[in-house]
C-alpha cells in the first residue's frame, strides 16, 4: 500500500490538493492534524478530506477554535459537525503496519515542539508501534528508531523555513517497503 501523509494544511485546500496531485496513486490518505487556523475556518480544506477519505486526527489549531477559543465567522455545520468529530489520535493497521497517529507528541496532551534534534526525540520509538506519523513542529522528518519508522511530514499550509524561503512538504509511506519520504511542494 502507498499511504499519503499530510499534516498542518492550515486552510490551504489548494496545496492539499496540489499535495495529493503530486503523490500519485495512493491507497489512503492520512492527515496529522491543524486542518484549519485556531481563527479561521475553511469548508473547502474539511470537504476536501471528506471527499478523499482521509483518516484525520485534530491538532492543536483544531482543538482551539473548536473550543471557541479563537472561533470567528460562519462555520458550515456540514463540515464542521465532521471536523468536531475527529479523534486527537488515531491507532490504524495500513498494509499489516501498526500505525499511530498523533499531532504533537505520543504523551496525550502535550503540544511541545519536538524535532529530531529535541532530547525527547528518542522517546517516540514506542513499543507495538511500527509507524509513529506526527505533525505540528512543520519540519519534514523520515527517521527510524529503533523499530519505530518515525513521519513528519512537515506543513502543507505553512512550510518551514528554508533560505530559498518557506518550503510545503508531505510525505508517503510504502507498506510494503516500510519505507517512507518527504515530498517537498514548493
Amino acid at each position: 500500500m502507498r499511504i499519503g501523509i499530510v499534516s498542518d494544511l492550515h486552510c490551504r485546500h489548494d496545496v492539499l490538493a496540489l499535495a495529493v496531485a503530486r503523490m500519485g496513486a495512493i491507497d489512503r490518505l492520512v492527515c496529522a492534524g491543524d486542518v484549519i487556523d485556531q481563527s479561521r475556518f475553511c469548508s473547502r480544506t474539511v470537504a476536501l478530506l471528506q471527499a478523499l477519505g482521509a483518516e484525520t486526527i485534530l491538532g492543536n489549531h483544531d482543538l482551539a477554535f473548536l473550543s471557541g477559543e479563537g472561533a470567528r465567522g460562519r462555520i458550515d455545520a456540514m463540515t464542521g459537525d465532521w471536523l468536531a468529530g475527529r479523534p486527537e489520535e488515531l491507532r490504524l493497521d495500513l498494509g499489516g503496519l501498526r500505525v499511530r497517529v498523533v499531532h504533537a507528541t505520543p504523551w496525550a496532551g502535550d503540544f511541545a515542539y519536538v524535532t529530531p534534534a529535541h532530547p525527547r526525540f528518542a522517546g517516540f520509538e514506542e513499543e507495538g508501534t511500527d509507524v509513529l506519523i506526527y505533525g505540528h513542529t512543520h519540519v519534514p522528518v523520515v527517521r527510524r528508531l529503533g523499530r519505530t519508522l518515525v513521519i513528519n511530514p512537515g506543513s502543507v499550509g505553512e512550510g518551514r523555513p528554508e533560505p530559498r524561503g518557506f518550503v510545503r512538504s508531505c510525505a508517503v509511506l510504502d507498506t510494503t517497503t516500510g519505507e517512507g519520504r518527504i515530498m517537498d511542494l514548493d
